[in-house]
């Protein structure tokens, strides 16, 4: 099925980002609810607030469990405290030198040609200038003023305040994740005929995802009963007539994350398949219909629950979404006991998915912008049953 790997797919227009504004946009907005706290500085530690504040994005974070890095944004300054090895991209990326305080060791050459050679050496004399994060960040923090009151990340919402509500250019970028993912599986779904596996099936999505300025992250591709399984790579399975389908497909573009769910059925759908399908459709659509400011999550879980389970009996979830930005799971998630309300700004995945192991698996998952008065729908809105003709 080589054919499938090399189908051109529609690519949807990408956004007019200048994500090096949009970094600063972040800052500022930081900076405004850090000024209407009763703090001076903020410890920032996980990677995307990381990232939400410096505008940097750490490749060996991406790859390694154990990396750490941190950044300190007070009212008119910022730190990124990195490993040695990130200093040279940070810089790259726009992180003023006298503001990286690296740690650890890693070895980089200043050339002799260089354009900033002052600039470049700094980079190059920057291992072995701290033994670790720890050390590196109580340096900063020794530099601000005394009595400088310190949030963490960890112990306070200051940063989760200021990443729930989205800018509108991160909005652009979630969009565009959010409708390329969807063009993947799209494409693939065009391409594929009976006997396609599910290795082939990835393949195309992962392409079209990478094709359009996409890093793939996970591409759940499943057909049959395994289709029933939530989370699992794809094997070397055949897709045969009759049979179900199940995608659940997420990339990264620009550090803004996407997280689609789709269904197809190879040949025409039985009876079963589409009243399953109208099941977990109904559900989801029952929190389109409810989402607006005020609404709680717990209602919105209820909602997405009742409407599903009107239709399927004994339908049960532990969540039916989840926010989503520089993270795939940001709060508050979709679940029975959490009382966050919407706001405006706020973006979501709504997912009603039902899995029946030994039949298979539906779904449909899209992202969402709420809006004063409800809710913009950030996918292209096609959330029909796909049919393949077998």
């Amino acid at each position: 099925m080589t054919g499938l790997l090399t189908t051109a797919a529609a690519l949807p227009p990408a956004p007019d980002v200048d994500l090096g504004e949009l970094a600063a946009q972040r800052l500022a907005r930081l900076r405004s609810v850090l000024a209407a706290a009763p703090y001076d500085a903020v410890v920032l530690t996980e990677p995307e607030s990381v990232l939400y504040a410096t505008g940097y994005r750490s490749m060996p974070g991406q790859v390694f469990r154990t990396h750490r890095i941190a950044a300190v944004v007070t009212g008119d300054d910022l730190w990124l405290v990195c490993p040695a090895a990130d200093a040279p991209a940070a810089a790259a990326a726009g992180i003023a030198v006298d503001r990286l305080v690296p740690f650890g060791r890693f070895y980089v050459e200043a050339g002799t040609g260089a354009a900033v050679p002052g600039d470049h050496h700094d980079i190059a004399a920057m291992a072995d200038r701290n033994p670790d994060l720890t050390a590196a960040l109580r340096s900063v923090l020794g530099a601000l003023p005394a009595g400088a009151r310190v949030a963490q990340e960890d112990a306070t919402p200051l940063v989760a305040q200021a990443r729930s509500r989205k800018l509108p250019a991160e909005v652009a970028m979630l969009r565009y994740a959010a409708r390329l993912s969807e063009a993947a599986v799209e494409a693939a779904v065009a391409a594929a005929a009976p006997g396609v596996t599910e290795r082939e099936l990835a393949a195309a999505i992962a392409g079209t995802m990478v094709a359009g300025g996409g890093d793939p992250r996970f591409v759940v591709a499943t057909t049959g009963e395994r289709s029933a399984l939530a989370d699992v790579v794809p094997t070397d399975r055949r897709w045969q007539p009759g049979e179900t389908a199940r995608f659940d497909v997420g990339c990264v573009v620009g550090g803004y994350w996407s997280d689609i769910g789709r269904t197809a059925v190879l040949g025409e759908p039985d009876e079963r398949q589409l009243a399953v399908y109208a099941a977990v459709y109904a559900g989801e659509q029952a929190q389109l219909d409810l989402a607006r400011p005020g609404v709680t999550a717990a209602e919105l879980f209820r909602a997405g629950l009742d409407g599903t389970g009107a239709h399927v009996p004994r339908y049960r979830r532990q969540h039916c979404g989840h926010g989503i930005g520089l993270s795939i799971y940001e709060p508050p998630v979709i679940a029975p006991d959490v009382d966050a309300t919407l706001e405006p700004g706020m973006t979501f995945c709504f997912e009603t998915p039902y899995y029946e192991l030994g039949w298979g698996g539906m779904m449909i998952e899209d992202t969402v912008v709420v809006t004063e008065d409800g809710t913009e729908m950030l996918c292209s809105g096609r959330r029909e049953l796909l049919v393949v003709p077998a």
